[in-house]
């Protein structure tokens, strides 16, 4: 996986790697979820503030076809996975993204708006692969 280019591993920036961990960290799968294993983070089990949950869901998108509506859901899981951004004050806005091109190809863009900065974009080149990987 790329982050504007680079690899993933190279990021050092911590807002970035917040990002990282908030997207490719499985959080736990909601009820209504179609999975017979839900999935989460251990430590989320207990939690220090009430359901607060770690993660993003994007691993369900593992048996969907990359269809529009893939490329929705995957939107909709990206901006739960951010949220705890915006509820803790670490950023003021963020705007997403997430395009599909060709047959196997789900790219996001996160533009990231923090208080006296100028905005962060990080563009993931390609998600799909990284919700694939085994």
């Amino acid at each position: 996986m790329r982050v504007n280019g680079h690899p993933a591993e190279t990021v050092s920036d911590p807002l970035t790697r917040a990002v990282i961990i908030s997207l490719f960290t499985w959080r736990r799968a909601e009820p209504d979820d179609d999975t017979d294993t839900p999935m989460g983070w251990w430590g989320d089990t207990w939690p220090t503030v009430a359901n607060d949950r770690i993660g993003s869901r994007l691993y369900l998108l593992r048996r969907s076809r990359l269809t529009a509506q893939t490329a929705h859901k995957a939107r909709d899981h990206i901006a739960q996975a951010l949220q705890w951004m915006r509820e803790d004050g670490i950023v003021d806005r963020t705007d997403i993204a997430v395009t599909r091109s060709g047959l196997d190809t789900l790219t996001a863009t996160l533009t990231l708006t923090v208080r006296q900065r100028p905005p962060t974009t990080l563009t993931f080149d390609n998600i799909w692969d990284a919700i694939h990987a085994t």
